[in-house]
């Protein structure tokens, strides 16, 4: 069976960068707007379009017409007639929101809650759960999951601001939610001149860099209780349910279950619903962040997460072995990253050649595939 060039839509988000993306494709830059995401998927926001024997249709769309052809039996009978991954490429010039996303169980009870009650905040826009995972592709900057609590009392201790007492008590003591919540819904008037204090006090690169972008946005200082972490390209990290989490620069590899549900807790002119996000949040310590990857063979590489919706695969070509051999069946999205590589043929029975920030989809019922060439690609599929 044949294999679909994939053609992905930019998200022109505030926070995008005006060259990655557009670098990454050959295309001019930098862009008029900017470019934060590209979606490679079928999520109903913004599906992705293929090249089919009739021209082209969206992703979706494709899905639709023949689920079990294009997703396999298993999927199907695990996930129903839906990809149930997102891969994006991610470009962040300027921070992220602070952010967290909800379990299955939860996601399924709060969107049905939502739908059952009008009256109630539009916080979710589906019922699935939305873990994620993110290789970098060039250095990368991120906040994700909370240090040991007796850390972060050290740093806003270090402040010398008394009103911020309690929170330094609550963390000595351990307790993650009461800080967080006691910063999250500090008075909104005394919110700037304490962000200011902070600021003024020299203590954190970190705080003056949020500051400079979110004045006055208590974010700043619950950032401080987060693991601020550096990847390296092809360093990895893990976004599991309820981790709060925010990316701060660089571009990567992203790759998500496919929901929209975000509950944000500052760092953003979006809405923020304190109460909703304490309710995903887990107030756990995440000692190592980095998530670590595993060799398969020879220039094939994966990083194991515990969720059954997705996994993904790097694989490195030197154009010298015999086409490598997908580890994988089932739905799978190839995304080119480096070189000039091939990943079989289209309907028309041309090769389909990826180039950096091209991809392509390949259905369940194609099979075994094969990459050739020389570079680097990902390659986003449903674990067997």
């Amino acid at each position: 069976m044949s294999v679909y060039p994939l053609t992905g839509n930019v998200r022109p988000y505030a926070w995008g960068s005006r060259t990655v993306i557009a670098e990454l494709q050959g295309r001019p830059a930098p862009t008029a707007q900017p470019e934060a995401e590209l979606w490679l998927g079928a999520h109903p926001g913004d599906p992705a379009t293929v090249t089919g024997p009739d021209g082209p249709v969206s992703l979706e769309a494709l899905i639709a017409d023949n689920p079990k052809g294009q997703l396999g039996g298993p999927v199907m009978e695990a996930f129903g007639p839906r990809l149930p991954f997102l891969l994006k490429v991610l470009a962040a010039e300027t921070p992220l929101s602070l952010q967290a996303h909800p379990d299955p169980e939860y996601a399924k009870l709060a969107y049905a809650r939502q739908e059952a009650d009008p009256s109630l905040p539009r916080n979710y826009t589906d019922p699935n759960h939305k873990p994620e995972m993110l290789v970098a592709i060039t250095p990368f900057e991120a906040l994700c999951g909370f240090q040991s609590p007796s850390s972060a009392a050290d740093e806003i201790e270090a402040f010398g601001i008394a009103s911020l007492a309690p929170v330094v008590t609550a963390l000595r003591g351990g307790d993650l939610r009461t800080a967080v919540q006691t910063l999250l819904t500090w008075p909104e008037d005394d919110r700037a001149a304490l962000v200011e204090a902070v600021v003024e006090s020299g203590q954190s690169e970190l705080a003056s860099h949020l500051a400079g972008h979110y004045p006055g946005d208590p974010g700043v200082l619950v950032a401080l209780l987060l693991n601020h972490v550096r990847l390296a390209p092809g360093e990895a990290i893990w976004m599991p349910a309820g981790n709060l989490h925010a990316y701060l620069k660089g571009a990567g590899v992203e790759l998500m279950a496919a929901s929209d549900n975000v509950l944000r807790g500052g760092l953003t002119p979006k809405r923020v619903d304190v109460g909703e996000l304490l309710n995903v949040l887990r107030f756990e310590v995440l000692d190592d962040p980095i998530l670590p990857s595993t060799s398969l063979a020879p220039g094939i590489s994966t990083w194991k997460v515990p969720v059954p919706d997705f996994e993904l695969f790097r694989i490195e070509l030197d154009g010298t072995r015999a086409p490598t051999e997908v580890p994988v069946g089932g739905p799978r999205v190839v995304l080119g990253i480096k070189g000039d590589t091939f990943v079989g043929e289209a309907v028309d029975g041309t090769p389909v050649e990826l180039t950096p920030g091209t991809a392509a989809f390949a259905p369940a019922d194609a099979g075994v595939i094969k990459v050739a060439g020389t570079g680097q690609v990902f390659v986003a599929a449903v674990p067997a």
